[in-house]
């Protein structure tokens, strides 16, 4: 990987000066949102040295919002009398986010830029950087997931569970890995902030790109998308799209054409530059296509191996499926039932009957 020369930046809260040994020190990657500041809250509780760590990003847009990565963390971490740090990834976060995000909407693909900030950015480059400055062996997010017996797991409210979000961590970094929120309801992590007067406690929670300044995604994109032809299944035009990039696998409304039953994006194909509707059904598949593989337990990736899947990261649950052929770098699993527009770009993510990951991939095909 390349070496972007990052540089941990001290905002002047309190001194990093732990008292325990690196077994006791932890960093918390925080965004200045309530989840990961109870995060810090938690993991000082139970006794550790807490270091705050937060990411400056860019904004790829024209936007009043300022994202993530503003001044509520240190601000927080003042307030807990925590040592705060910045980090400035703008570069690595163009590069190995935003230019991706970027590519796959040009190839037709569904991106999910969330999964490679947390693969690429927190656990490889901020991770090592904070370990190699500073000895920090430990890491926490505020994520809503668990680590157990040396497994990820989802976490206990699976309405939202993020465990989707964190399979590209490296196997050997679960020991060190830590997620407090695991047993906790949004409801009841927002009562501990008012409850110790953090001024987030109630911060609205961020649903939208933080490199967008939790805009529209298509502010984000490169300019020079083209209309083009709007198809049916048959091929036959019947209609304009807009330009691909406002299209993904599913998609219902905005489409700019009206018919007797529903029709939802079926196909993009961005060498014809053409979107086809189709019926729902015909935007189901059982047979889905994953590479660029993270495999966390090894042993249980096997042809025939029954495990559940998930497609999207909110919104769907886990749906039984069976891996029909897999490599350390790809796998093709066939699910019971026909699952509504698995979607190239977005993540493939597989559990075991535990609620353990055991892998996730990038999805590029289905059938």
């Amino acid at each position: 990987m390349k070496d972007y020369k990052l540089q941990l930046v001290d905002s002047h809260t309190a001194p990093w000066q732990p008292s325990q040994g690196s077994d006791r020190q932890i960093v918390v990657l925080m965004s200045g949102g309530v989840d990961s500041s109870v995060t810090a809250h938690l993991l000082r509780e139970q006794g550790w040295d807490v270091l705050g760590v937060t990411m400056r990003i860019p904004v790829a847009c024209k936007t009043d919002s300022r994202g993530c990565c503003g001044a509520d963390a240190a601000y927080v971490c003042a307030q807990m009398n925590i040592p705060h740090y910045f980090v400035d990834v703008t570069e690595a976060f163009n590069e190995m986010v935003i230019d991706r995000f970027r590519a796959n909407y040009r190839r037709g693909f569904t991106p999910n830029p969330c999964v490679d900030c947390n693969t690429f950015l927190k656990f490889m480059l901020i991770w090592d950087l904070v370990e190699a400055e500073l000895g920090i062996q430990h890491l926490a997010t505020g994520h809503y997931a668990e680590v157990a017996n040396g497994h990820l797991r989802r976490g206990r409210n699976h309405a939202k569970d993020q465990s989707y979000f964190l399979y590209g961590i490296p196997h050997d970094r679960l020991p060190c890995f830590h997620l407090p929120l695991a047993h906790l309801k949004k409801e009841e992590v927002r009562a501990i902030a008012a409850e110790i007067g953090l001024g987030v406690a109630d911060k609205p929670e961020s649903m939208e790109l933080c490199f967008a300044g939790e805009g529209d995604y298509r502010d984000a994109l490169d300019h020079g998308e083209k209309p083009g032809d709007l198809l049916d299944m048959a091929g036959s035009v019947i209609g304009t799209h807009k330009g691909i990039a406002h299209y993904t696998l599913g998609q219902r409304r905005g489409l700019g054409y009206a018919a007797g039953e529903p029709r939802y994006v079926a196909k993009i194909d961005a060498e014809t530059n053409t979107v086809s509707l189709g019926t729902k059904d015909e935007v189901h598949h059982a047979i889905v296509h994953a590479d660029d593989l993270n495999i966390l337990i090894p042993e249980q990736m096997q042809t025939g191996a029954k495990l559940s899947g998930k497609l999207r990261s909110y919104g769907t649950p886990t749906q039984p499926c069976e891996i029909l052929k897999c490599s350390n770098a790809a796998v093709t699993v066939k699910f019971n039932q026909k699952q509504f527009a698995p979607s190239p770009g977005q993540k493939l993510v597989l559990y075991n009957d535990n609620d353990e990951v055991v892998a996730g991939g990038t999805i590029t095909a289905f059938e």
